[in-house]
Formats: structure tokens, sequence, C-alpha cells
């Protein structure tokens, strides 16, 4: 089911403003070229508080680089800094590869740092991006630089030309070489960040506030990437430290692959009055620029195949049939408000290779057509990586639309059986009741402020949203993370987010986290929910070698003899 609203002007502070309340100045020019505009529907977030924002400008892709690290301080009253003065996107003249569109950028960064803007004594950000004529993965570019954190990766779902999804317009490049006049944007993938927000409190609306200071519906491909924790308030493991309650970036270094060409990009960001300055910024991104591999070889879609050491998960099969027993026996009381819960497992894979996330995430893609792709790893992290189906929100303007799932079944081996199990799963009356909840939520929420209202849906969480997460943490003894929380990018004028379940934390040893999760209604199996959860962690696994072969028995020479 999809739902569009379309209208009113939300009732509180809320994520939906689309200029600053400072207007900068804003740019989109070209040299010798046209700049991109964006078409699409829909609408974004909402609101919460805090006192506390720590921002990392143009910090390192490596370690050998050196970035501005800096603590922005909120006063009492919850203000922030106001807009940077400048945004801008210039669009430089078209090249044929990766490697000329690499010394065009080169060259404009030189010309840059010898002609800075007015503003350059001030706060600013500006994107200068290079179409390229031919179209180049970007997973694949991704998979070139390896060697540069942090990075990130987000791909949409496939799409028609006609569905209302996100346009790129090129009229020309000023170098007599023939751009398309409308291309879909498929995937994003960038390295370095122009500008990191993290931070170990909740995600607020202070927070949305200091990212939209650099974002402008006029520049729509100037976009902050990455994920929010399913549950702020949960105790943080090892493995998700890093990520802190909410990881995002503005990329120094960008690839966008358009349907037929593709474009190469660099962002730069200062702010004085944060102690981060122009110059600073320039030698941030040229130290990155000279680690950009410009060869980028076609990426084999499938992983190394690998024996699989271990499999252990978390819970194993008796406590969480333990576990969803006493949820059922919640749900079925009758002054007991709960109508759903999402109990989720971790499952730790240890296998005899290191597996290279990229490389998995690019397998995955080939089955993921109607799937949002993602990709998102801090400096000296593991990496978060998902193929999810689900949309949590997007939105262009005051248009919103999301979506409500749920009910999952393997697909069968022919049309017919796929048929039959479509009817199967349409006249489940357990599945029917699943749908529901999380149907009428998202309905009665989207009346409201959008990212805290919709963040969690009954789809990962259960209904009552309080009553749920309460079970949830007296449940699961394991750390979600980013496991299920929302997942994708803000813009200037246009936001998406999908909901990160079918995902997976690949760590830099032999070991990997699955994460997987089924809703829990009067009806409920525990046997047949841990098949659901088997069929979706199977996603990942399928793509390895089952287990290491066992030994030959040796027989038993006492009792021959």
């Amino acid at each position: 089911m999809i739902m569009e609203v379309a209208g009113p002007t939300m009732r509180k502070p809320s994520f939906i403003d689309l200029e600053p309340p400072s207007p900068p100045t804003v740019k989109c020019s070209r040299v010798s070229s046209a700049c991109p505009v964006f078409r699409r529907r829909r609408n974004q977030p909402a609101a919460l508080h805090l006192s506390r924002q720590r921002c990392h400008y143009n910090s390192s892709c490596s370690q050998s680089m050196n970035g501005c690290h800096l603590e922005q301080l909120w006063d009492t009253a919850g203000r922030g800094l106001a807009a940077v003065q400048t945004v801008e996107t210039r669009t430089l003249p078209a090249a044929i590869t990766p490697a000329l569109a690499l010394d065009t950028l080169n060259s404009a960064i030189h010309d840059l740092e010898a002609n800075p803007p007015a503003s350059s004594s001030s706060s600013g950000i500006i994107r200068m991006q290079v179409p390229i004529t031919q179209q180049i993965e970007a997973i694949e570019w991704l998979y070139a630089q390896n060697h540069l954190l942090p990075r990130c990766f987000f791909s949409g779902r496939s799409h028609s030309k006609d569905d209302g999804t996100t346009n790129l317009i090129l009229n020309g490049n000023g170098n007599g070489l023939h751009t398309p006049a409308q291309q879909n944007l498929v995937s994003v993938a960038g390295v370095g960040s122009a500008v990191l927000f993290t931070h170990s409190h909740p995600f607020s609306y202070n927070h949305w506030k200091s990212i939209k200071r650099f974002l402008s519906p006029k520049c729509p491909l100037i976009r902050a990437y990455g994920a929010i924790r399913f549950d702020a308030r949960a105790n943080v493991s090892s493995e998700w430290e890093a990520f802190g309650s909410f990881y995002f970036i503005i990329p120094q270094v960008e690839l966008d692959e358009l349907e037929g060409s593709s474009m190469l990009a660099v962002t730069i960001a200062w702010d004085n009055d944060l102690s981060c300055t122009f110059p600073q910024a320039i030698r941030s991104l040229r130290t990155t620029m000279s680690q950009i591999s410009s060869f980028v070889g076609k990426l084999r879609k499938e992983v190394s195949r690998t024996y699989i050491v271990s499999n252990n998960h978390t819970p194993n099969k008796a406590t969480w049939d333990r576990g969803v027993s006493r949820a059922l026996n919640i749900i079925n009381t009758s002054t007991s408000p709960l109508l759903k819960v999402v109990l989720a497992r971790s499952t730790r894979v240890v296998t005899m290779d290191d597996i290279d996330p990229i490389n998995w995430l690019a397998s995955l893609q080939v089955e993921g057509k109607d799937a949002y792709q993602f990709c998102l790893q801090p400096p000296d992290a593991p990496t978060f990586i998902g193929n999810t189906p689900e949309q949590l929100f997007h939105r262009k303007g005051l248009g919103i639309s999301s979506e409500a799932l749920a009910g999952t079944r393997a697909r069968g081996g022919s049309t017919a059986l796929d048929l039959q199990i479509e009817l199967d799963l349409l006249s489940s009356p357990k599945d029917d009741r699943e749908f529901t909840i999380v149907r009428d939520s998202i309905s009665r929420k989207l009346e409201y402020d959008i990212l805290s209202a919709l963040h969690p849906t009954p789809a990962v969480c259960g209904f009552p949203e309080e009553e749920a997460r309460s079970l949830i943490s007296e449940t699961e003894v394991f750390d979600r993370g980013m496991y299920a929380g929302p997942v994708g990018w803000f813009g200037g004028g246009e936001s998406e987010f999908a909901v990160g379940i079918r995902s997976a934390l690949v760590n830099k040893g032999l070991d990997v986290l699955i994460y997987a999760g089924t809703g829990i209604v009067e009806g409920s199996d525990p046997s047949l929910e841990w098949e659901e959860l088997e069929l979706k962690t199977s996603q990942f696994t399928k793509l390895l070698r089952l287990e290491v072969p066992s030994r030959p028995k040796v027989p038993n020479l006492r009792r021959m003899v």
C-alpha cells in the first residue's frame, strides 16, 4: 500500500521548513553548462530537543588526513548558528571518462583556491560537478576507492521514467557533447566528509537544523547521507560506538550514477565561526583528491565463496520460543493494550576468509531491484550495509508518501506457485492483522510531524509503540544499533529514508552480524516466526558456501577387535 499526503503546515516545530531563517546567498551556476534541477514528490521529519551538537568539518578520509573536529554549542533556547552564507553548485564542462573528470575537478579546485568566494572569510558550501558521458556504476566506483573513509552509498528502487522519482535535468555541457535532457538518478557513492554530523545524544530538531544550514532547494545534490539508531535510549555496544546516535555526511567526493551517464563531484564546506577556515577545507579536499582512483573496473557482483566456520544466533531457538510465548501471553491478555511487537535476532557469522562489504552489497543489488541498497562506514569502524524493501518516507516540498509493509513469504519456483503464495499471504488472518496495524498507525501519524512520528513504525517495533519498545528492551539482549532505524538522506527541498532492515554489520575481521526481525501478533507461532527469520537471514548467507565440511567418521577400532 502506498499513501500520499500533501498540504497543510505542521502544527508544531518540524523538519518541514524549506528555507533557513536567515537566507544565505544561494547560487546554482554553470560553466559552459546548465545546472541540474530536480523533480519528485513527497515530505520530511520532526522534533525533539538537545543542547549540544558535535560537528566534524572536512574531516579526514584516512588516518593520514587532518580535518577540523569541532564542538558546536547551542544556547539554552536551542538556537544554533545561522545558515551558511553561500550555498552554490557549479556545473563544469562534461568529460568522457572518470580520469578526465578528475582532471577537470582538480583544475577547478586550483582556480577556487586562487579566486576564493567573497564568503571565504565567513562560511559556505560549494559543490563542483562534472558530467561524464558514460554510465559509471556508483558501487563500482566506490569499490575502487576502498581505502578511503568515511564512505556512503545509497541506491533507490528501480523505477520507470514517469513514476515521479528523482530526475536530473542537463540541457548541455558546453563541450560539444550531447547529454540527455532528462535522466533518473540511480545511485550515489561518496567518500570523505565535507561535513560530518554525529553525536551520542538522540537525533533532535536542533540536529536537523544544524544539517539544514548547509542545504538549499536550489542546490538539490548537496545532501547529507546517513542513518539513525533504532533506539537512541538503548545501551550502545562496542560494534556500534563509531556511529553514535546518528551519523550523517555530506561527502567530499561523490559519484552520481544516472541512467545512461554519470557525474563526478566535489564539495567543500567551511565556517570561520567554528574555526574551520576556507584554506583548511581546500587542503583537506586536496588530500582526499590525491587518493581518488580514476580507474573503475567491472565488479563481479558475487561474493567470493567461502566456508562458514560458525553461525551463532542471539537469541538461540529455545530462548526465542520463550520470548515469543511471553509476548503472546501479554498480547492475549485482555487488560494489555499491546497488539503487536517486533522481536529481532542477531546472527554472528564467522567465515574462513574476509568478506568485502561493497562486493557483498553489489551481490545483493543484483536481486534487490525493488529494494533500497545502502552502505555507511565511519573511519575505523564496521560497515553497515543493507538491502531493504521498506520505505519510511519520501518527501518533496509539502508532499509526503510512506508505505505500510508487513508479512513475508519465500518466492515460489514458478509463476503459478508465486500466485498461490500471494493468495495465501492475502488471505492469512494473522498477516492481515499485522498489516492493518501498520497501515492504520502510519495513516494517523502522517497528520503530524514526520520522522519522529513515523519512526519506529509498527513494522519494526510494534503497537502501541511505548509498550512494544518496553517489551523489546526487556526481551532482546543485543544492540540493534542502526538496524531497523532510518537510513537515507536529507536534501534542501527533498529527502528520502528507508527502514534499515535486511541489513548486516560487516566487521574488519572474519565475522559479520546479520539482523532480522519478525512481527508477533495474535496467532503467531514461535517456530514459524523462527523460519521467517531464517528466510530473511538467508538473503545474505545464501551468497556464501555452507558449513565447513565435516570430517569423515573414523571407525571404532576397539569394537572391531
